[in-house]
Formats: C-alpha cells, structure tokens, sequence
C-alpha cells in the first residue's frame, strides 16, 4: 500500500490517465469540471471494455454557468451512465476517481487540459484501503443522495465535515515553518489560525493569486485576510511561473494537506470536498524542494492601497477599487 504524488504540470496527465485506461472492474468519478478530451476518451473506452462505469458532474458554478453539459452528452452517447452531483450541496468542487476499488485519485485539479497543462496543481493516488474505501463509500451515498456519515476513525478530510477542524489542528501544530499554496485566504478560522502560528515564532511563506483575480463580492474579505497575515510577519506572494490552482498546506516540512479545499466559509459549511493529509517521506521531501523552487520563482504581492489600485487599473477593475473602499488616492472613504 502507497501513495504517489502527481504534481502539475511537471508530471503531465499520464500518470492520472494510467488507471482509468487500466481500469478492470469499476470506475468511480466525481468532478467539477471534466472536459479534457483524452479523459472523455479514456472514461468511454473503459465502458465499452465492460468496466462499470459511474460519473458525478458539478452541473453548474455558482455564477449558474455550466462546464459540463457537452461532457455529459459525449459520456451519455458513449453508454456512460451520468448523473448530476449531490443537491444537497450548494456545490461539489471534489475531484476524485476510484477504480476497481483499488486505488483513489484525490486531486486539486480538474479534468480540463488548462489544469493538466498550465496551472499548478497536485494529485495524490492512494492505494491505502480504508483511505481508498472511504472514497468510495462518500461516492456511493452522493449518487444514492443518502447521508455520507463519517466516523470518529475517518481518515479523509470532507468539506461538509470535517475540514475545517483538520486544517486548523495541522496549523495549530506546526513549530517551525508553514508553506501555503491557495487562490484565496477568507475563512476567518483558518486566518487566525495562521496568524497564531506567525505570533509564536513559526516561519509562515503563503502564496496566493493575485487581488484582481478574486471575484468583487469577494474582495474585502479576500484582500483583508492577506493583509492580516502580512502584518504579523507572513510572506505573501504570487507564483509567476504557473497560474496558481492548487490548494495544498505543508507543516514542518513532516505533513501535508493537499486536496480540493480552497480556504473560504462557503467550501467549509456549503459545498462537497475532498482533501488527503500525508506524511510519506518521499512525498513530503518532493513538496518541500518545490515550495522553495516556487518561492524563488515568485514575488511579493503589494497589498497597500496604491498597490491595490494599480494593480486592478491595471487589469481593468475599476469596480473592484469601490469595493475595497478605497478613493483614487489610495485613501480610505
């Protein structure tokens, strides 16, 4: 038993697309968006050989815009069976593929060739039992619409669940350093949290996407959650080589977690996700040399107003400079 790490777009889509084509029995896939074609391919093919094939769509974001629907049709034509995901949830942003029981695939990317190809990204494939069964069992109750109870001995990381708790204890125990990789810091737990572990001496390096990417009802909250973590002595930057998409926490250079979560209320309370704490030495050593490599390859994000104000002139955002309550003179209303 394992777990491998697949990291984008370093490693490329191979080492995701292996199981699916070499799947036996069955595939499970539940996802957000799913609409690389080599994928599509892969998951019809995989039908036609006689696995026993399910697929979960997000059916739309929360903009009500649909990613989906040309997938489904492709996937339905292909004898695929296809259903919408959980309606319970306001969202399923959970990525993930179980085959043959076997093994779990937990990613922070899509199935989209931009997330296979240009953003940075992280997979882990498990072939742990209890980890790969309790995949699959979350799975089976979303597509039967039942209630998906997690015991006291989970071991996978669930948003509506327990994710929130996770993330803060992996925070709260850190000693020496914390490297964050997320498109956005709004959760006010997990903030504080962070900004705990900066007051008691702990090294914290957090990278983020760039202000103008959030969306404007988004922005306060967004902006003020990185500039709380600044002020205490954290390191924010944005990535320049990669468009940044992964969501990934690594505590001591000795755990990680890695998975769907972005660090937003609405993931926590509202939506279905999935995330993988590890602490395989092998995995946490490759994570440690690339939080550095993507450090060096990055720059400070300038959080001040003026900063604030180019930055959204720049991209063409002048609504989000009245959002953050801020004057063209970089002054507060």
């Amino acid at each position: 038993m394992n777990r491998e790490l697949i990291v984008m777009p370093e490693d490329g889509p191979q080492p995701l697309l292996d199981p699916i084509l070499n799947a036996k029995e069955s595939l499970r896939i539940k996802m957000f968006v799913f609409s690389a074609p080599e994928f599509i391919a892969a998951t019809i093919d995989a039908q036609k050989r006689g696995v026993k094939v399910r697929v979960m769509l997000n059916p739309a974001r929360r903009s009500g815009e649909s990613d989906n629907e040309e997938t489904r049709k492709i996937l339905l034509e292909g004898g695929v069976e296809v259903i919408d995901s959980n309606p319970h949830f306001d969202m399923t942003h959970e990525k993930s593929a179980v085959v043959d029981d076997r093994l779990a695939i937990v990613q922070s990317l899509n199935w989209e060739t931009k997330n296979l190809t240009k953003t940075r990204d992280y997979a882990i494939i498990t072939t742990h039992r209890h980890e790969v069964q309790e995949v699959a069992d979350c799975f089976d109750a979303d597509w039967e619409r039942k209630h998906f109870g997690m015991n006291e001995n989970g071991h996978m990381i669930w948003c509506k669940g327990n994710a929130r708790e996770r993330i803060a204890h992996l925070i709260d125990n850190a000693k020496e350093t914390l490297w964050l990789q997320n498109e956005r810091y709004q959760d006010q737990v997990i903030i504080e949290r962070i900004v705990r572990a900066a007051v008691r001496g702990v090294k914290v390096h957090v990278m983020a996407r760039p202000p103008h990417t959030l969306k404007i009802d988004k922005m306060i909250e967004g902006v003020g959650g990185m500039r709380l973590m600044r002020d205490v002595g954290c390191h924010v930057h944005r990535l320049n080589e990669h468009r940044l998409h992964g969501k990934l926490i690594v505590a001591d250079g000795e755990r990680a977690i890695l998975g769907s979560i972005n660090l937003s209320p609405g993931t926590f309370e509202s939506r279905r996700e999935l995330a993988i704490e590890t602490r395989d030495e092998a995995i946490l050593t490759r994570l440690t040399h690339l939080m550095h490599h993507d450090w060096q390859h990055s720059e400070a994000l300038d959080l001040s107003d003026e900063g604030l104000i180019a930055e959204m002139k720049k991209h063409d955002k002048g609504a989000a400079v009245d959002a953050l309550v801020l004057d063209g003179n970089g002054k507060k209303h």
